[in-house]
């Protein structure tokens, strides 16, 4: 037993040392019109078994020691459900709720302007990626905490088609070495905004904030977050979070 404590002791400082030397700021994307979904409600309001898509959301970020401080961005209507959401769940590490701009980019550095001069990281995340785990965000964290840059990601297992305008096969795509990429995406501060720099200047809008730090010849390292942490895009998405949770109550249940 003494053993156990020495060793749980050991661990929380090395997080309380790790978290003051790279004070990480989450910038919670949530500014999207959410048109994919077909719904009057935005995806982020949805509930997924319950508990509103950006809730769970901002609960990971909360419970992951890492994280010090949320930024979130959201739409100008949508800013008062944020807030109430944030206290409804207590969600005590957010600063700030901003408006987002008219396009990620745009969203991530009025973001960006808000976050504490204290941040040393910055993990970028999407808002409806409502299954990531406080583990996997600290996986990622402690990644960018040696490369600088990282991200959450999966090595894709299917077969990749490349097609034509039409649909039709021109070529099937080597899929050694390829990956879908999630979220938290997270970096040195310092990279971050100067890559956000680089983009403005040259007019490039990458699909991912990855993107940006790829732009300035700057490599990202990707860890392997699993095929869990889905993005809440289409409404099938929804029926396969609950899946998802049901299958983690119960294997939680089984232990």
């Amino acid at each position: 037993m003494k053993k156990a404590i020495k060793g749980a002791t050991e661990v929380l400082n090395l997080y309380q040392n790790l978290t003051v030397k790279n004070y990480t700021t989450a910038l919670i994307l949530a500014a999207g019109a959410s048109s994919r979904m077909g719904s009057q409600i935005s995806k982020q309001f949805l509930e997924v078994d319950g508990v509103p898509v950006l809730a769970r959301s901002l609960q990971a970020y909360e419970q992951c020691p890492l994280i010090r401080e949320i930024v979130v961005v959201a739409r100008p209507q949508d800013q008062q459900i944020v807030l109430d959401l944030i206290d409804q769940y207590e969600i005590s590490k957010c600063k700030t709720v901003v408006s987002g701009g008219a396009d990620r980019a745009e969203s991530a550095r009025n973001g960006l302007n808000a976050v504490s001069t204290n941040t040393k990281f910055i993990a970028v995340a999407d808002g409806a990626r409502c299954l990531t785990t406080p583990m996997q965000i600290a996986r990622v964290c402690l990644c960018a905490y040696k490369n600088k840059a990282a991200s959450a990601g999966y090595p894709i297992t299917d077969t990749v088609k490349r097609t034509g305008a039409l649909g039709n096969v021109k070529e099937t795509v080597n899929r050694e070495n390829l990956w879908a990429v999630q979220t938290p995406q997270v970096f040195a501060f310092p990279l971050y905004t100067a890559a956000t720099a680089r983009a403005q200047a040259d007019n490039f809008s990458p699909t991912d904030d990855n993107g940006l730090i790829e732009h300035m010849g700057y490599g990202v390292r990707l860890v392997d977050c699993g095929k869990e942490n889905i993005k809440i895009t289409m409404p099938a998405d929804i029926r396969l979070a609950e899946a998802i949770l049901a299958a983690r109550k119960k294997e939680d249940n089984d232990e």
